[in-house]
């Protein structure tokens, strides 16, 4: 015969879930933010089923290089509920840069300084000749049509690989600016001396005061790569690559996503508008659009503001098509990536070294994160 519980047991337990709610998901429902540092917790106190988020885990590892997991993160609701044996080691992100600089574009909006429509000749005057309708809005998505001086394809490397990335070439990748869609690094690194100027100070110091010192970013595990003073100021690399990217850990990296997923606010502060996190982090490239000459990639319907958006491509389907419509990522070479998904209260980042060992690309992640999905149990 099946025994039942006595009755005051069960009296217990009701008014325990009452008085504190199921213990299971409590901390589900409050966003919380890390102090110095992060708070650690078994996934199923965040609404996740520790088994199955093993099995994504281990997806991934087994689809990855010699890098595995070793500098993954898994936080939600602002607890870290997965780590990796490495994410403190600090490197080079790439291209997982340009999300930081749009960042600085973001906030100098915010401060009335600039717009989308600024031109960049105004602050630097040797875009007037050959690029004299660029715009800001143009060098965050990738539209500019900027090509700099030492910029011919070196190898496999053909989208802007310039050493004077500041030195305007004689003619664009296209004309006029907005009509192509060209991932092109030199761009962003003339974008990044254009917000330069405007802020009147390196953009490294400006999102360090604004952004990184705000939330906690340990100083010793990031550093902004720059190229050295430039008529006066020291200009940080906008792109990520030529060295001058990014360095810093997965720990620290997804502070920097868990104030993108909480649309910009720290702790009751808004510390970058909540109107320019969700503009940055939708698409803002049209399909209509063609690729311009050497693009190292496609951005057109999945494009923000130096974010991939999980839109639709111009083949119809949506980039990660078993994630949340609304996930979004900073992503580099070398199979360094960060995943907001705010369906999920969820920061993933997953950093490395190892894209010469395997190529981690939009398939890989997408059945990662399907996986994941599956592990949720609210």
């Amino acid at each position: 015969m099946k025994r039942t519980k006595p009755l005051i047991t069960i009296i217990q337990i009701a008014c325990i879930l009452i008085l504190f709610g199921n213990p299971t998901f409590a901390a589900s429902s409050e966003m919380i933010f890390p102090d110095e540092r992060w708070q650690e917790a078994e996934p199923e106190t965040q609404g996740i089923d520790s088994d199955k988020l093993e099995a994504a885990v281990s997806y991934l590892k087994d689809n990855s290089g010699s890098d595995g997991v070793k500098e993954l993160v898994i936080i939600r609701n602002g607890v870290m509920i997965w780590k990796g044996s490495n994410i403190d080691k600090k490197h080079g992100v790439w291209s997982l840069t340009k999300s930081f600089t749009s960042t600085v574009l973001g906030l100098l909006i915010d401060d009335g300084k600039a717009t989308l429509d600024t031109r960049a000749r105004d602050y630097v005057p040797a875009m007037a000749a050959v690029y004299p309708d660029v715009t800001l809005r143009h060098f965050t998505t990738m539209t500019s049509g900027y090509y700099a001086v030492g910029d011919e394809p070196r190898g496999t490397y053909r989208h802007g690989p310039s050493r004077t990335p500041f030195k305007p070439g004689g003619k664009p990748l296209f004309e006029p600016p907005g009509s192509h869609y060209a991932y092109w690094d030199s761009a962003m690194n003339q974008f990044a001396n254009v917000l330069t100027r405007i802020a009147d100070e390196p953009i490294e110091e400006l999102f360090k005061r604004r952004i990184a010192d705000p939330i906690g970013m340990d100083r010793s595990k990031w550093d902004w790569g720059d190229f050295g003073k430039v008529d006066g100021i020291v200009v940080n690399g906008g792109s990520g690559n030529n060295n001058k990217h990014m360095f810093i850990s997965a720990r620290e990296l997804a502070r920097f996503g868990h104030l993108f997923l909480n649309r910009g606010k720290w702790n009751g502060k808004q510390l970058i508008s909540a109107e320019w996190v969700d503009m940055a982090t939708r698409s803002q490239v049209p399909l209509s659009l063609s690729v311009g000459k050497f693009s190292a990639a496609d951005g057109r319907g999945t494009y923000g503001f130096n974010w991939w958006i999980n839109s639709i491509k111009p083949n119809g389907e949506r980039k990660w098509p078993d994630a949340p419509v609304g996930a979004y990522s900073a992503s580099g070479y070398n199979n360094n990536d960060m995943f907001i998904i705010p369906e999920w209260n969820m920061v993933i980042v997953r950093l490395g070294l190892d894209q010469n060992d395997v190529p981690i690309g939009d398939a890989t992640y997408n059945t990662f994160l399907k996986k994941v999905g599956l592990a949720r149990l609210q």
